[in-house]
């Protein structure tokens, strides 16, 4: 008879693989839009709203197959030893979404500034060009270093609230995470003769902890297309096309780090996994 927890663990990794690869396939389309100096707003606007909808939809789908599982998200074993490492509630941190609109903004400033002094004609024109003031030309919003002021004014009050939101969740987890030295858990443990005995009471009292854990994804979840969605909106088209293709390089980039990370520690090891489950 199969387990159904396995049967499960597999739907919630195919989904992780579908999102993965989705993911590849909206960086490669916003790369294309990006690099062809796509000026049309409709068109980056439809793939903007196309890559805020998959975030949706995988939130969605984690959400009912983290109904009776939901610890399988808190450490997932489809992701490498790295990205658990630096996982909050299943996920990554909202607030890191807005780290990276300031790590591109100052990166491409410092870019620009850089070509401005290695350029020998410094005159105005040269300036205003790495400014991005220059008239029909690449500035007008088109970059993270032409955040305006309103701009920033509005990213860093979205830090505030959603660092302030983030802290929530986190103190909620820190409870749910108490209780289990709490009755009937901690108390099963100490009177049990045989380690890890089967108890009813203690089965429904992990039960409803894992259905508290999934409560907390969701919300997580919640928290996560919220900022990214107002992010979206702060921004420029163009703007928020960069921002979602440095998000998804990011992602995917992690991910294969870790697994890089992982093989050669396997091969500095002798090349025995151990029984470690394989990275896909």
């Amino acid at each position: 008879m199969e387990n159904p927890s396995s049967n499960l663990e597999k739907l919630q990794q195919d989904c992780y693989n579908e999102w993965m690869s989705l993911q590849a396939k909206r960086m490669t389309e916003l790369k294309e839009a990006i690099s062809t100096g796509e000026k049309d707003d409709n068109k980056l606007l439809d793939l903007i709203r196309t890559a805020i909808r998959d975030f949706g939809d995988y939130a969605r789908k984690r959400s009912e197959h983290s109904r009776r599982f939901s610890s399988n998200y808190f450490a997932p074993t489809w992701n490498t030893c790295l990205e658990n490492a630096l996982l909050w509630m299943g996920g990554c941190r909202p607030s890191s979404f807005i780290r990276l609109v300031y790590a591109m903004c100052g990166s491409q400033t410092e870019h620009r500034l850089t070509n401005f002094f290695n350029n020998t004609n410094h005159d105005i024109d040269s300036l205003s060009m790495a400014l991005g003031e220059t008239r029909g030309g690449i500035g007008g919003g088109e970059s993270m270093s032409d955040l305006t002021a309103e701009q920033l004014f509005k990213i860093n009050e979205l830090h505030l609230k959603t660092v302030e939101a983030e802290n929530k969740l986190t103190k909620a987890s820190a409870s749910l995470q108490e209780d289990t030295a709490d009755t009937p858990i901690a108390v099963a443990a100490f009177y049990k003769e045989v380690i890890g005995q089967a108890d009813v009471v203690v089965e429904r009292a992990l039960d409803k902890h894992e259905e508290d854990m999934g409560g907390l994804l969701v919300e997580a979840d919640k928290l996560r297309m919220t900022t990214l969605t107002k992010i979206v909106d702060i921004l420029t088209a163009v703007q928020a096309a960069d921002f979602l293709l440095a998000g998804k390089k990011l992602h995917l980039a992690m991910h294969e780090w870790g697994k890089s990370r992982e093989h050669r520690r396997l091969e500095a090891s002798g090349g025995d996994s151990g029984g470690n489950v394989t990275r896909e």
